[in-house]
């Protein structure tokens, strides 16, 4: 799996540790994200989306709070208040969600971004911008897999699994979009220090030329 639960183990510890020294809000809430794992920052995304009820893709600062209290964000009013306004740049008292995110997201190097989109694109072989079951056939090898080989799960079951671990938790629909699959690897990312090794792990993980 190309975010080794090793990496995702260190991370947690690591942005809990660091939760405590840290005062800056945008970065607070980003470590209580990543002290999820990988996938931290991503759940907070489909939390926000299953809110905006008339996909207009922006928040009021009444749903960003819902949001992060559904989420299980510890944060003070105060804090969530103060940590809108600077995503509120133009004070309409609206934040555009994607615009949060992308900020949330942990830096990423070009390098790395692009290793990204290179295995999203594999994966995502009918091209419909959504990675499915269907899209794995053929891409993602199942026959080694131990579960496949003691007859525990089928082939579906294990790609199934596959996308479940870049979903959400509490909202596992089997599909993994581009935003999604980048939010994940963002996670991934801030646990492993050099582009180097980044990229030849992700380069491995899903054979990129």
């Amino acid at each position: 799996m190309a975010g080794t639960s090793r990496h995702n183990r260190e991370m947690m510890i690591n942005a809990k540790k660091q939760l405590a020294e840290c005062s800056d809000p945008i970065e607070r809430l980003r470590l209580q994200c990543l002290s999820r794992g990988c996938a931290g920052i991503k759940g907070l995304g489909r939390t926000f989306r299953i809110m905006d009820d008339d996909n207009n893709r922006t928040l009021d600062l009444k749903e960003f709070i819902k949001g992060l209290n559904d989420y299980g964000v510890l944060m003070e009013k105060e804090e969530a208040i103060n940590l809108f306004q600077q995503f509120d740049r133009d004070g309409s008292g609206q934040i555009d969600f994607d615009e949060f995110l992308i900020t949330l997201r942990p830096p990423m190097s070009n390098a790395r971004k692009e290793v990204v989109l290179q295995a999203f694109k594999k994966l995502d072989k009918t091209g419909d911008g959504v990675i499915t079951v269907e899209d794995l056939k053929g891409v993602y090898d199942v026959r080694k897999h131990p579960k496949y080989l003691n007859g525990e799960w089928t082939e579906d079951q294990i790609f199934r699994k596959f996308l479940d671990s870049f979903d959400s938790p509490d909202d596992k629909d089997g599909k993994v979009t581009k935003e999604e699959f980048m939010n994940y690897y963002s996670g991934v990312s801030a646990s492993i220090d050099t582009d180097i090794y980044f990229i030849l792990m992700m380069r491995n993980a899903w054979r990129l030329n």
